[in-house]
């Protein structure tokens, strides 16, 4: 007989910043659970785009939810960072799109 493995995935409810505000590096890490080097990378890569450089850094509250779901890419699907890139624009498109047939159907 045939042994069938499974990965079991486990996802907790974490707090979420309330809408338009504006979240420092350290409320961002805070959040996330990510080192600030990382979050470095991200922005580097193009992955997230902070609302300020100067003189801090400073973050929309859909930074959060985005780095969530570039984590889960990597570490669910074994997605490498180059095609997380090509994955997320294709989801910020497809989140465009969507907000455009909602506003075309309800003038």
């Amino acid at each position: 007989m045939d042994t069938i493995r499974c990965k079991v995935i486990h996802y907790s409810c974490r707090p979420v910043p309330p809408s338009g505000s504006r979240l420092s590096l350290d409320d961002l890490i805070r959040l996330t659970h990510v080192h600030p080097d990382l979050i470095g990378r991200f922005q580097d890569w193009g992955l997230i785009e902070p609302m300020q450089t100067e003189p801090d850094l400073c973050f929309s509250e859909k930074a959060v939810p985005r780095i969530r779901r570039i984590l889960r890419l990597r570490k669910d699907l074994g997605i490498n960072w180059a095609g997380i890139g090509v994955v997320m624009d294709l989801l910020d498109r497809i989140d465009s799109l969507e907000q455009e047939i909602v506003r075309l159907r309800n003038p």
